[in-house]
């Protein structure tokens, strides 16, 4: 039986480093999952396995890992629901990207955004200019949201969205 609560701390050990890891270096990545971040996740989770479980490959071992890291995570949805300061430190807070059409380059440098990435996730939301946008945030989910026409057209896209054109449905 101590074997099994020996599994369960380690893998609330994992969980908590993964989620500080994660806040550490962003969320950026994210918002939009490429094939390199699918790798990434992939091997992290080969990587932490043994670190959870050690020698014990049983069916027993893997759902005692796996209910632990659930537990945990239910317990940081309560926590993050909750408090909201302890909600800040692990999801962060919206940042300002711009404001009545001026960038606001210390926002963009905080989100580890790009000018071009910017620019492109403003067209994706249909505003052609940043003088046009009143407001765009980068939100804690990863996603810029963007306000325009004096808050009248309001849109939220995940980054990397697509759009069909035209009517060529099958």
């Amino acid at each position: 039986m101590e074997g099994y609560i020996l599994i369960a701390l380690k893998s609330i050990a994992v969980y908590v480093f993964i989620v500080a890891a994660i806040r550490l270096f962003g969320k950026r990545e994210f918002a939009q999952l490429s094939v390199v971040d699918v790798v990434f996740i992939l091997l992290i989770s080969n990587s932490v396995q043994t670190a959870m479980v050690g020698d014990d490959s049983s069916l027993l071992g893997g759902l005692v890992a796996a209910m632990a890291l659930f537990l945990m995570n239910f317990t940081f949805k309560k926590i993050i629901t909750s408090n909201k300061s302890w909600s800040k430190a692990i999801d962060g807070e919206p940042i300002m990207l711009i404001y009545q059409g001026v960038l606001k380059p210390a926002g963009l440098r905080e989100a580890s955004l790009t000018l071009e990435e910017l620019e492109a996730a403003i067209r994706e939301h249909g505003v052609e200019k940043m003088e046009d946008v009143n407001l765009a945030v980068f939100e804690v989910d990863g996603n810029i949201s963007v306000l325009s026409e004096n808050y009248r057209k309001i849109s939220k896209r995940r980054r990397g969205g697509h759009r069909i054109i035209g009517n060529n449905t099958a």
